[in-house]
């Protein structure tokens, strides 16, 4: 009896158990299959709705399910799809076949045959251009621009011996072809390529100050050899283009100067060959990560003199201004600040223009105009300054007595008389003892 109670209930038992865990086992299935039906049902944001529609990738991070990459839910807390919409682009972008070709040298007589054949495979591309051709061909430079492609800057007359004896003649002349560009088309390029390239020829303070002033500096990936020697054939720039390594990413380097009749004979095959191995033709921009050469150690043996503290202080620093966001300039002299806004002053040169009435007056100091001499005078504090017009002249004089006159450039902008903030301020006795380019604000420090 005992044993069959036993048995009876041990067999009570099993059932009651194995009914629980049918029971338990039900209950996690439903629940399963109710947290499968919500995953699946809500709705998947994709970093193109998110991006038409302006919701950031914080917006994304609140409605995406959480999951890891082992596809574990609440672990880690970020979803896939959650990422930051520019990480999400730039993996489709690493995996895409870009070349980006570049012409050196010009504008030429050759350029416009370079131009009907990039418009027609509808190939985007760079044009890294001399100054003193820029100069000479301004309707040229002007349909680079307009059929979309990159203009850069490759100094202003490709001489090797004053390029390379020291930076500020490079300086000068990377300055002086931004000008003509910009009086041609109204911007600054920002994109340098250095005359045969940067091995040989730079050293640490060439690439540290052209970074510091907000240029690009590229050189390439495969050299076509078009300019190895005088009329290099077109079959051998082909050839060197279709037996050399292929990269996903490639800068090609040719030039379109005159004498380079066979680098517009061989373009066309050079686009095909592209084009059938599925690469993009793009125009480089800042950007792009540039592709510099290693610095070659006899050049450090040169003897070159590096330029001032002063010297990049007043070249250098001011020169990024140019190619980022629009930026206030703030003064300080004579225990004063004043402001600037975007668009009252000008850097130019490495130096900054100012209007003479709205910055003086807004340092404290009184401005008049002298009609019958054509010239404006300054009284600040015991200083007397007066700017002729006629003249170009600056004449300084402390209680009546004149103490110094010298010439200065003066420039009339839409009726205002404009001319070199370190010039007024020093002039009026307030030397300048720095000059600071932040990421928000530009400023001038003087005593």
């Amino acid at each position: 009896m005992n044993r069959i109670n036993g048995g009876g209930r041990s067999d009570m038992s099993r059932k009651g158990i194995s009914g629980l865990m049918i029971l338990r086992i039900t209950a996690v299935l439903i629940a399963v299959m109710i947290v499968i039906t919500q995953f699946h049902s809500e709705k998947v944001i994709l970093p193109e709705a998110t991006a038409r529609s302006g919701i950031g990738s914080q917006a994304v991070l609140n409605k995406v399910k959480k999951v890891d990459t082992a596809g574990t839910r609440d672990s880690v807390g970020v979803s896939l799809t959650a990422l930051p919409i520019k990480q999400e682009l730039a993996k489709v972008e690493d995996k895409k076949k870009v070349v980006y070709l570049t012409f050196d040298d010009g504008p030429s007589d050759l350029t416009d045959q370079v131009l009907d054949i990039l418009k027609e495979a509808k190939a985007p591309s760079t044009f890294f251009v001399l100054g003193a051709q820029a100069k000479r061909s301004p309707e040229i430079i002007n349909r680079i621009v307009e059929a979309g492609h990159a203009l850069g800057n490759h100094t202003y007359n490709h001489e090797y011996d004053k390029l390379y004896h020291n930076f500020t003649e490079f300086w000068r002349q990377i300055k002086q072809t931004e000008e003509v560009v910009n009086e041609i088309t109204g911007f600054r390029p920002q994109l340098v390529r250095a005359p045969g390239g940067t091995y040989g020829h730079f050293d640490d303070t060439y690439f540290n100050l052209l970074e510091q002033g907000g240029y690009k500096v590229f050189d390439w990936d495969l050299d076509t050899g078009d300019s190895k020697r005088k009329g290099v054939p077109a079959a051998e720039i082909i050839r060197n283009i279709t037996s050399a390594k292929q990269k996903d990413k490639v800068i090609v380097l040719m030039h379109d100067g005159a004498g380079h009749g066979e680098t517009v004979k061989a373009l066309p095959e050079i686009i095909a060959f592209y084009k059938d191995k599925g690469y993009e033709f793009r125009a480089l921009t800042d950007e792009v990560k540039p592709v510099q050469f290693t610095i070659d150690s006899k050049v450090k043996s040169k003897g070159r003199t590096n330029p001032s503290v002063a010297w990049v202080e007043s070249h250098i620093v001011p020169n990024s201004a140019l190619f980022g966001p629009p930026k206030a300039l703030y003064v300080e002299a004579g225990g004063v600040e004043m402001k600037l806004n975007s668009g009252e002053y000008e850097l130019r040169n490495g130096q900054y223009l100012v209007p003479l009435r709205a910055t003086m007056e807004r340092l404290g100091a009184k401005v008049s105009w002298n009609h019958k001499g054509r010239s404006a005078v300054i009284s600040w504090g015991k200083a007397t300054v007066t700017l002729d017009t006629e003249k170009n002249t600056l004449a300084v004089e402390v209680q009546g007595q004149l103490l110094e006159q010298n010439g200065v450039k003066l420039e009339v902008k839409n009726g205002s008389l404009w001319l070199p903030l370190r010039t007024l301020l020093e002039t009026t006795g307030h030397d300048v003892v720095s000059v600071i380019s932040g990421v928000e604000e530009n400023r001038v420090q003087a005593l």
